[in-house]
């Protein structure tokens, strides 16, 4: 993958996690604020402060996301980001952090 097939792939994958956290704020109790800038996606939870940060690294062609569970790294492997510790998958992570640091129940899924 070259770096600009990355940038897009990384572009799109945070515009999907932004989308689907709007789509779950707007259908049901999830409270989060999504702001981006650049390659950097925070996710506020309203309720407590706290926040999950979704970034780009294209030096690693990494997606990288903390949150108060820890640090992840996830590669591309053609169909999906995979975590380079655990083989989990980013999504599944990423749903899993957000509804433990909102209280809320959520589940993220690529756009199709």
């Amino acid at each position: 993958m070259t770096e600009s097939e990355f940038l897009d792939l990384a572009d799109a994958t945070l515009n999907a996690i932004e989308g689907a956290l709007e789509q779950a704020c707007d259908e049901g109790e999830l409270d989060v604020e999504c702001s981006r800038s650049g390659n950097v996606l925070e996710i506020e939870c309203i309720d407590n402060g706290s926040k999950i940060i979704v970034n780009s690294q294209a030096p690693m062609k990494e997606m990288w996301i903390a949150a108060r569970s820890g640090g992840f790294h996830y590669k591309f492997n053609g169909s999906q980001w995979i975590n380079t510790r655990d083989g989990s998958e980013m999504y599944a992570t990423l749903s899993e952090a957000v509804s433990a640091q909102s209280g809320v129940k959520v589940d993220i899924r690529p756009a199709d």
